[in-house]
């Protein structure tokens, strides 16, 4: 996980950052912001129900049989979701973020890695426009995101780092991404190169089939198989000067509190991600239970009130996950605000929403790892058959807190609130 300081600066005190928490909405009900001409918010949860509803179908197989999602990629670009955030007025879908956010969920409480791989998409395809600091470097990304092109790759520090190097009329991009998510379906690639004369970084933008790009499997993994993560060796790649959009430096000359922005953006996806696990795993167990028998008590029905013990279980899990939901939808709100400031955003206001949003990671965190867990115990030793298909969420969810881990972003909760800390600005793996 790429790690750089952000500017410091003097945070609120203790407490200040529960005025965030005030009359916010329940789960599931952020308000989207205006319709800026494309289709509304319910059309886009509809369209995203059922899809999810398509991939549930078959999870369970396509999961086991770990092939690359070609099949899935598919399915999103018929649904129309690979453009949602593309301004309509551009053909795409005139969406929001939190519109997105509510997409992800959806999909991932069905599949998570497919999840992750929209997750992955959206955040690259906008971000890559949010870097662009010069009329060519826009252009370039807004003929790639008018089409329905998947994006994937990284922009996460990483080392050794890619190298860029000046050439005339260009660059030359070098080196090998360990792992990026969606590399094996992706149309585009959205990466972190160095400049080797300077070191700052730059967020790259290359064509996938180039013949000097090449793309290896990650398929060890044991969660997150459809992910379509692996690793990438650059060739001396051609990169226009036009693709090089913008600089990732954390240097607060450089970096302006709006760019800045990109951080929480994305790693609220991450959050989204783990929650739809969360509710996928406890509404799956719930069903299959319904129709099964307690192994504790074979004579009592699976979530019969005369089970205490079930009752409990389903109880904690379910407070659990509906407060990192309320959480949740804390923070959609504060960077649907943020964003809504535009370059009128201040450091300190980056600060205090990029707070929340951590606190939001952490609490969706502990909640997908219990829940993806414990609910099994609901099923029993049953659970354990891989025909089932149960584990599938414990290991989705265990491998993608493994690559984004919540101690980082506790300890700048921490900091935060207790000295004044600004979090550093950290791009999601």
């Amino acid at each position: 996980m790429g790690v750089a300081t952000a500017p410091s600066g003097t945070g609120p005190e203790a407490g200040h950052g529960a005025d965030l928490a005030a009359d916010r909405p329940g789960p599931g009900q952020v308000e989207p912001a205006p319709d800026a001409g494309g289709p509304d918010h319910a059309y886009w949860l509809r369209a995203a129900r059922e899809t999810a509803e398509d991939l549930a179908t078959d999870a369970v197989t396509r999961e086991q049989a770990g092939k690359t999602p070609f099949d899935e990629v598919s399915r999103l670009r018929e649904a129309g979701l690979l453009t949602l955030l593309v301004p309509a007025d551009a053909g795409g879908g005139g969406a929001d973020w939190p519109t997105a956010y509510a997409v992800v969920r959806e999909i991932s409480a069905a599949d998570a890695a497919i999840g992750q791989l929209l997750g992955c998409h959206y955040f690259l395809s906008w971000s890559a426009l949010s870097f662009a600091d010069s009329p060519r470097a826009t252009e370039t990304v807004r003929r790639a995101t008018r089409k329905p092109l998947l994006w994937g790759g990284g922009l996460a520090r990483q080392e050794p780092p890619l190298r860029l190097t000046r050439k005339a009329g260009g660059y030359v991009l070098e080196g090998r991404q360990s792992y990026a998510t969606g590399v094996l379906v992706a149309d585009r690639l959205a990466v972190r190169g160095e400049r080797g004369d300077t070191g700052e970084p730059f967020a790259v933008v290359v064509d996938a089939a180039h013949p000097g790009v090449r793309i290896e499997g990650g398929s060890d993994a044991f969660g997150q198989r459809l992910a379509a993560g692996g690793s990438v060796e650059f060739d001396a790649v051609p990169v226009a000067a036009g693709s090089v959009v913008g600089s990732l430096s954390a240097d607060e000359d450089v970096l302006s509190p709006r760019t800045a922005f990109t951080s929480p953006v994305g790693r609220l996806l991450s959050a989204q991600l783990l929650l739809g696990i969360a509710e996928g795993v406890l509404t799956e167990v719930r069903e299959y239970s319904r129709a099964g028998q307690s192994l504790w008590h074979p004579a009592w029905p699976v979530g019969s009130p005369s089970d205490p013990r079930i009752l409990t279980l389903h109880g904690e899990l379910t407070v659990l996950t509906r407060s990192a939901s309320a959480l949740t939808e804390q923070a959609v709100r504060a960077v649907q605000g943020g964003l809504a400031r535009g370059a009128d955003l201040g450091y300190d206001e980056y600060a205090e929403i990029s707070v929340l949003v951590a606190m939001a990671e952490a609490a969706v965190s502990r909640a997908a790892q219990e829940s993806t867990g414990r609910a099994l115990e609901v099923i029993g030793a049953r659970s354990a058959s891989s025909r089932l298909g149960f584990d599938r969420f414990w290991r989705n969810a265990r491998t993608h807190t493994l690559y984004e881990p919540v101690g980082h972003r506790l300890r700048d909760v921490g900091d935060y609130f207790l000295n004044g800390a600004h979090p550093p600005f950290v791009l999601p793996v």
